[in-house]
């Protein structure tokens, strides 16, 4: 036995006083037990005040389950003394196999957020033989304790969006270093109260509100608000994707109002909302002859369709150029969803010329975000918004865990 207790003490690591006791399977419940216990007249480090060479006090009986021995579960129990500290009283040593307040080894924890990384809870659940709730709770911590070691320090460009979290608008807001292309804050609501909490968490995380250069976000007038009052330094840029999108709404509303009268536009919304590049050869040629039909649609898709090149032009001033001779065609081209659509992109003139200096855009959070609704949708809901955002940070947060090995 003592070369088996030898072998379970290399395998977790022990060291001088701590040392295996007892070990005992039980076939019966498919069980592992491991008794530590530490060496007569040991004396320990006080884990409030680092002071060396404390008396034990006294113990108290403490289990922790452990990763598992081919098919049996495994546990440890030990005795964990108490120290009694001549300068600040009577505390509990911390054992270096599990952190303070855990029924789980640090190496179980690990393999648990390891799993978390690519598994719904319940499989780990069903895998570990661990209730889901234990395990939301160990992948909350670490990825906690990782996110308050976050430096924000270099971050620079930033990008704002909102998207669904439940039914009833229920929305999250999710902020991205638009450089290193990673989540870096999350909250509930898509208000300007968003941005006075990221400014928070910002300055919390060793960063500057004078170094953030650039923001980028949607026309939303309290992200706008929020921006101005918590980031006034910043420059806003109106993420291209979000006025396309505006764009193609206008082309839809146009389409909607003339069908009433021409039954050839029914059935054909996405051919005036695809590129023209990502047309079937077959759409292409139906698109080509509603175009000679001299439809309102067809002006209000050349009007889509100069905008698209708009993004394309390199020089700021010829942008500038080209979009007041966009803004006067479009207002007078007596298509009402585009004169609307004209006069809004007026009022954001300057955020959306911001590109053109920059060339930076919410693609990224566009691409997180449906990664965002992957993640609701395999994991059917969470029961609450904590540990949503939670598992949005463990997947997409690029954290540095720590993980034990």
């Amino acid at each position: 036995m003592a070369i088996a207790e030898d072998l379970f003490g290399a395998a977790l690591h022990l060291q001088q006083p701590w040392y295996i006791s007892d070990i005992k399977f039980l076939d019966g419940g498919k069980k592992l037990q491991i008794w530590i216990d530490f060496h007569r007249g040991s004396r320990f480090a006080c884990p409030k005040c680092k002071k060396l060479d404390c008396e034990v006090h006294d113990t108290a009986l403490r289990t922790w389950r452990h990763l598992d021995f081919f098919e049996y579960q495994t546990y440890l129990h030990c005795r964990v003394p108490r120290v009694s500290c001549p300068d600040c009283g009577i505390h509990q040593v911390i054992v270096p196999w599990a952190r303070e307040r855990s029924g789980f080894t640090l190496l179980l924890e690990g393999l648990i957020v390891f799993f978390a990384q690519t598994m719904q809870m319940t499989q780990i659940s069903e895998k570990l033989k661990i209730p889901d709730k234990r395990i939301w709770r160990v992948v909350a911590y670490h990825v906690h304790e990782a996110l308050s070691r976050v430096d924000l320090s270099a971050v620079k460009f930033v990008g704002i969006d909102e998207t669904s979290r439940k039914k009833g608008h229920k929305y999250i807001s999710t902020i991205a270093d638009l450089i290193s292309g990673k989540i870096i804050f999350i909250c509930n609501g898509k208000d300007s109260a968003v941005l006075k909490l990221f400014s928070d968490f910002f300055i919390k995380h060793e960063g500057k509100k004078e170094n953030i250069d650039l923001v980028c976000c949607d026309m939303s007038p309290a992200f706008i608000k929020g921006i101005c009052d918590q980031l006034p330094g910043a420059a806003i840029i109106f993420d291209k994707f979000h006025v396309m999108k505006m764009v193609n709404q206008a082309v839809d509303e146009v389409r909607r109002e003339e069908q009433k009268s021409n039954r050839f536009l029914k059935k054909t919304r996405f051919l005036w909302l695809k590129n023209p590049k990502n047309l079937t050869e077959r759409q292409q040629k139906e698109l080509g002859s509603l175009k000679d039909m001299n439809l309102k649609t067809a002006r209000a898709y050349n009007l889509k369709l100069s905008v698209q090149m708009f993004w394309t032009i390199s020089d700021p001033n010829l942008a500038e150029k080209y979009l007041k001779k966009w803004f006067f065609w479009a207002t007078h081209s007596k298509l009402q969803p585009f004169i609307s659509l004209a006069y809004t992109i007026k009022d954001h003139w300057r955020g959306i010329l911001n590109y053109f200096t920059n060339r930076v855009s919410n693609g990224l959070l566009e691409g997180l975000n449906s990664l965002i609704q992957s993640l609701k949708a395999n994991a059917r809901g969470y029961c609450n918004d904590y540990n949503f955002m939670t598992m949005i940070y463990l997947r997409h947060g690029s954290l540095d865990l720590h993980l034990p090995i």
